[in-house]
């Protein structure tokens, strides 16, 4: 049975709108690095068991994360068309495998008009989200890229749980938003400095403090 209640605004709604939801919601599975979403207004989306990563493309193609959305999480951004004056193109691809639950962007749009809780849900989700993408902008404008690149592997190794990270040049340099041959350089005098190991498909993590010191420069 499909878990509508995973939506924090369905105990508030009415018997009829919750039946709307439990009508239409669908379950979606989703292989890792497949692209979930691309743009199209899809509807809500709720992750039940995996990550996301949405991002966004510079002028010239290049991709720089936004953030991520783990267990639990949900994509607004995928609704956008039941959203007033949200024109934003942000995309979604699955970091591991992920089972996803979905609102149809229709059917969210009839809750968002009759409901005061799924509109007042929308805008706080709305407000912690550009916070999220306004901090991004303010690291890339502001924060010396080995800052950002050491804060980029801690944040790896508590997802991966390991200090071994198996995690390619090119993908951190889609999540910074950079060339693969920056990051690859960085990595290196990361390890001439004792902060870490590179082998073939591998970055090891050897001193997370002196990484965290990085992390926190201005």
């Amino acid at each position: 049975m499909l878990k509508a209640e995973e939506f924090s605004f369905y105990k508030d709604l009415k018997e009829e709108e919750r039946r709307l939801v439990r009508d239409n919601l669908r379950e979606y599975t989703f292989s890792r690095g497949a692209q979930v979403y691309n743009g199209e207004c899809t509807g809500l989306l709720y992750v039940e068991s995996g990550r996301l990563r949405v991002y966004t493309l510079s002028e010239t193609g290049r991709e720089i994360t936004l953030y991520r959305i783990t267990e639990g999480g949900i994509c607004l951004f995928s609704a956008s068309c039941a959203l007033h004056g949200v024109n934003f193109d942000v995309f979604a691809v699955a970091e591991t495998q992920v089972r996803l639950l979905l609102i149809p962007a229709e059917i969210y749009k009839k809750l968002s008009e009759r409901s005061i809780a799924v509109s007042a849900f929308t805008n706080e989700l709305m407000a912690r989200r550009f916070s999220e993408v306004m901090w991004v902008l303010d690291e890339v404008l502001n924060k010396k890229f080995d800052a950002r690149l050491a804060s980029l592997l801690l944040k790896e190794e508590e997802y991966a749980g390991t200090a071994d990270l198996k995690v390619t040049h090119e993908q951190l340099a889609a999540h910074l938003g950079t060339v693969r041959e920056a990051v690859s350089r960085m990595l290196k005098y990361f390890e001439s400095e004792g902060l870490l190991e590179l082998s073939r498909g591998t970055i090891r993590i050897s001193d997370p403090e002196g990484l965290k010191e990085v992390a926190q420069k201005e």
